[in-house]
């Protein structure tokens, strides 16, 4: 499982716990970021994802991104100097998926946007399982925009 905290982001207070022993720790390193607390199933497959901008029915989505990880998991605004990259993950724009596949996924990132009443701008963050399903990681109503951010690309 996952323990994160519920309302921060860029990965920061993120654990993956592999035993019941570890769950503690991920417990009150997530409290250090936020009293409220989210334990996830882990998901298999590539993280993908796509902005969203717009209102209701005016809907403008980005290409798909694709991040490949060597190791762990992504938290690229905890690296050193994180304008160079990331030394265990890769973004890719577009994803090196198929059209159809990238098509399905932006339709996907649309319908969670407008199921949760989003407004103004949003990037839908999802895995996309080997099986083809695609499944919902998060929804960040307020992504970054620095030049290693994954929103503008």
């Amino acid at each position: 499982v996952f323990v994160k905290p519920a309302r921060s982001g860029s990965s920061f207070g993120v654990k993956k716990v592999n035993s019941a022993d570890e769950l503690d720790y991920a417990i009150e390193s997530a409290r250090q970021y936020d009293s409220k607390i989210l334990i996830e199933q882990a998901v298999s497959g590539c993280e993908v994802g796509c902005a969203v901008l717009g209102n209701s029915a005016a809907l403008v989505v980005g290409e798909v991104d694709q991040i490949r990880l060597q190791y762990g998991i992504f938290r690229i605004h905890q690296e050193v100097e994180p304008e160079k990259g990331s030394e265990n993950a890769v973004i890719t724009v577009p994803a090196d998926l198929s059209a159809e596949e990238r098509g399905r996924i932006q339709e996907t990132a649309k319908k969670i946007y407008k199921a949760l009443g989003c407004r103004g701008l949003a990037r839908v963050d999802m895995f996309l399982q080997d099986n083809g399903r695609i499944v919902l990681n998060e929804v960040n109503t307020l992504p970054g925009f620095t030049s290693y951010s994954r929103y503008p690309r």
